[in-house]
């Protein structure tokens, strides 16, 4: 209930990003996030301890968590969850204790959390929860005034956080925190509708590569029993006893077969309840063949054979995160190993980029984000893989992992290159150019939606009605008379033609430096400039 919440509001909360850019995917991160949880609960029986229900809820929410928004969620998932052990029920003494866990595991995660954000939220609804946990209230008291906290918390982060103010929004992981609030007291009162899970929106897949046992996670598995038997019913069955027999299959699972004559009914379906299948079977008649086969078990069994004994079959590997072809196909010519298609508006999830760390069957992997919202997935997903050694570079743009695989000098230990890599980067500005979502007065800024705007480190660097001048307006914010080469990359909806005219008028601006224009082919982004 509180992710179907959130999932209605997600595209609101997208577009409570600081910048006005069409990359705030706030609300489509945690959504997902939140979805991945679900799919591990549902593997879960109905009557699993309090224990069980949160930790699969924690492995669910770690695997699938993606952008910072998603991680941090995940993340006061995971602390909640660690709360629950060895509860059998959750009072409001119970509830207290594991939102104050789930508070201080979620700001471990941040390396700098700032006030102001959804860890301020998150922080006041756990204070709130310890502050009435000892009062005489109803638990629905209890909870309305935890989430009335939150709500008024909220409304105080542009207060907080300068940007917030500047901007007009209030801090969009915060709302998307409240949301799932809401959507889970709704569903304690009995006020929530029924959802179906596979009405939740699902994430596109990340990386492209072959399939082996490992990319296919145990709570995949819809339906984990395989359910085969046979009925040798008293009489043939009727047109509509067979129609009626065959829906009720389908209703229960799926992979169904059911073949039907007057002497047997073969019947083959994946179900989670394969004693409500036999049931129905002896309906008609007695049964004989009947074989369950757990999916899910079996299929643990199988991975951890294939994972008894990690091979390794280089040193290192670089994993990269990126969108467009002519990227893609830079790092590839940079022998980078697996390319996790995602950045803007599509972050991949740790278990992706996990999946894509064991893919490259080195013993040492550098992992280039190349977007600032993925780093911490990044680091959620070194966690994943104990078995190699991680190298998170916290690259936020794709030049900056292009500069820090070029910069990878063999003599050096891994320990050595990941430092080494980090300074280099630390010596390149990058601005991107992409259009307003919405108007906004921010960084000294007065920018109307549509119009273009160029983002670097230090904010908005330039913007400009005309896509040429706000590209040369950012160039000449992030050069100086130390620059010395130019490279420009041009999106999926720019020309080839504007992209010369550019190049020549750069040429123009910065006579002493070399300029290279090159086809990124990025969506979203129409120019990223990148000057060493």
């Amino acid at each position: 209930s509180g992710t179907k919440s959130l999932e209605a509001q997600k595209d609101w909360i997208n577009e409570l990003n600081v910048f006005p850019v069409p990359d705030g995917d706030t609300g489509t991160n945690m959504t997902l996030t939140l979805t991945s949880a679900l799919e591990e609960l549902s593997a879960v029986s109905k009557d699993a301890s309090l224990e069980a229900v949160g930790k699969a809820a924690s492995v669910g929410a770690l695997k699938g968590a993606r952008g910072n928004s998603g991680v941090i969620m995940s993340q006061l998932i995971r602390g909640f969850s660690t709360g629950l052990t060895g509860a059998d029920e959750l009072d409001k003494a119970e509830i207290a204790k594991a939102a104050a866990l789930a508070d201080e595991m979620s700001r471990k995660a941040v390396m700098n959390p700032k006030e102001g954000t959804i860890l301020t939220v998150a922080s006041a609804a756990a204070d709130k929860a310890k502050e009435l946990a000892d009062q005489d209230l109803s638990m629905e008291d209890f909870l309305k005034s935890i989430i009335a906290e939150a709500d008024l918390t909220l409304s105080r982060t542009p207060e907080m956080l300068p940007v917030l103010k500047e901007a007009g929004v209030v801090d969009s992981g915060g709302q998307g925190l409240l949301e799932f609030l809401k959507g889970a007291y709704e569903a304690y009162t009995g006020a929530a509708p029924e959802y179906d899970i596979n009405e939740l929106e699902r994430p596109k897949a990340a990386v492209k590569r072959s399939v082996n046992s490992s990319d296919i996670e145990t709570s995949d598995i819809k339906f984990g029993y395989c359910t085969e038997f046979i009925v040798n019913p008293e009489r043939s069955l009727s047109p509509e006893e067979e129609t009626g027999f065959k829906e009720f299959l389908e209703s229960m699972g799926d992979s169904v077969v059911f073949v039907c004559t007057d002497e047997v009914v073969k019947i083959h379906v994946h179900t989670n309840h394969p004693g409500l299948v036999f049931e129905k079977g002896l309906e008609f008649g007695e049964l004989s063949s009947m074989k369950i086969d757990n999916m899910r078990e079996e299929h643990r069994s199988k991975l951890e054979l294939e994972n008894s004994a990690v091979t390794f079959d280089k040193e290192y590997a670089f994993v990269s995160v990126c969108s467009g072809s002519g990227f893609t196909e830079i790092f590839r010519n940079l022998s980078v190993t697996e390319i996790i298609e995602g950045g803007q508006t599509m972050n991949p999830s740790a278990e992706d980029i996990a999946a894509a760390i064991r893919n490259t069957k080195a013993q040492n992997v550098f992992v280039l984000p190349n977007n600032g919202n993925v780093i911490l997935t990044a680091r959620q997903a070194q966690e994943l893989c104990p078995e190699v050694n991680v190298q998170v570079i916290p690259t936020r743009t794709v030049p900056e992992g292009i500069s820090a695989v070029i910069n990878y000098a063999p003599a050096l230990s891994i320990e050595e290159n990941a430092a080494h890599m980090e300074e280099e980067i630390r010596n390149l500005k990058t601005a991107e150019i992409t259009a307003a979502v919405r108007a906004s007065d921010i960084g000294g800024f007065k920018i109307n939606k549509d119009d273009f705007m160029a983002i670097s480190a230090g904010g908005v660097a330039a913007a400009d009605k005309e896509l040429k001048t706000c590209v040369l307006k950012a160039l000449e914010a992030i050069t100086d008379e130390d620059s010395e080469l130019i490279s420009i990359y041009y999106g999926e909806d720019v020309d080839d033609e504007l992209a010369e005219l550019i190049e020549e008028e750069a040429q123009e601006l910065c006579p002493d430096a070399d300029i290279e224009i090159i086809k990124g082919g990025q969506p979203v982004y129409h120019f990223v400039l990148s000057v060493e």
